[in-house]
């Protein structure tokens, strides 16, 4: 798997969709329940963007943007009384154990209507739409798998448009260093890496690459790599009834009982308990049941 990609199946992305929206006056998102980052299209006429933590933001048609969770946001209409069409919808996460995955999402993820990167963003609300007004079946599975699509689409352009470099995962994409490795290290987790040999996928010395991974990703590269170890494992525990074992060597240990140890120390719950909490099959270790 590819970081973007392993990133939506840790927070396990659900799209929802509010629809076409007419304001002539001040929209506010529905305020819900749970971790949810808000989305919209402008189609018609121009707006203003305001959200408590920055300058408002001038949008105009053709414009699509995305609001990370926590961050309420009001669109206003460009002139008082004047019609503006949004079309708009939400993605929620479930975080589950551990760190808040959803941290890393930037603050503003903004696509101008002009940039190349709107033509897939634009094609895929489309079709979400147009699976939305259907309500027939399977409708519901492809909004679903559309949302998704959009989010990647919309991560990516955003790794893709933005020039400055600042810390967060997205950023450490973008880096044609950082990135090389964080790639390698994703599609094969159960690789024995080391700094050393992550470094060389760097194509950078082990010092400089230590020191430029923890800038950009806020932890070292063992600690990362541990931690991501943990989430697939997580993944593979809820989905499978595969044994402790056979996850553990999936994601690089060759021992149940390290694997054991470093799952409870990153997410703060033992396998057996986790597989158990989402209703999955007992766990094996050493014969007997946990």
């Amino acid at each position: 798997m590819d970081p973007i990609a392993d990133l939506l199946s840790a927070v396990r992305v659900q799209g929802g969709f509010y629809g076409r929206i007419h304001i002539d006056a001040s929209w506010v998102p529905p305020r819900e329940p749970g971790s949810h980052a808000r989305f919209g299209l402008i189609t018609c006429g121009q707006a203003w963007l305001k959200a408590s933590d920055r300058t408002p933001i001038q949008l105009l048609s053709g414009d699509f943007f995305v609001l990370a969770p926590g961050r309420e946001f009001v669109v206003s209409p460009e002139i008082g009384g004047a019609l503006t069409s949004v079309v708009a919808g939400r993605f929620s996460f479930d975080v589950g154990h551990g760190r808040p995955l959803i941290d890393w999402f930037p603050p503003l993820i903004l696509i101008r209507g002009g940039q190349p990167q709107m033509l897939p963003l634009k094609k895929t609300l489309e079709l979400l739409v147009s699976e939305v007004d259907a309500s027939t079946q399977g409708s519901e599975m492809a909004v679903q798998h559309l949302a998704n699509l959009l989010l990647i689409h919309a991560l990516r352009s955003h790794t893709e448009t933005v020039p400055e470099q600042r810390s967060g995962l997205l950023h450490a994409l973008a880096d044609p260093h950082i990135g090389a490795a964080l790639n390698s290290m994703h599609k094969r987790i159960e690789h024995p890496w080391t700094v050393a040999s992550l470094a060389l996928e760097a194509g950078m010395s082990r010092s400089a690459f230590a020191q430029r991974f923890k800038e950009l990703v806020s932890e070292s590269p063992l600690e990362y790599l541990t931690r991501w170890r943990m989430y697939r494992g997580r993944d593979l525990l809820r989905e499978s009834d595969r044994k402790l074992a056979d996850v553990a060597q999936a994601v690089g240990y060759d021992s149940d009982g390290a694997f054991h140890k470093a799952f409870k120390r990153v997410l703060g719950i033992a396998p057996g308990e986790y597989r158990r909490s989402v209703g999955g099959r007992p766990l094996t270790l050493g014969g007997a049941n946990v």
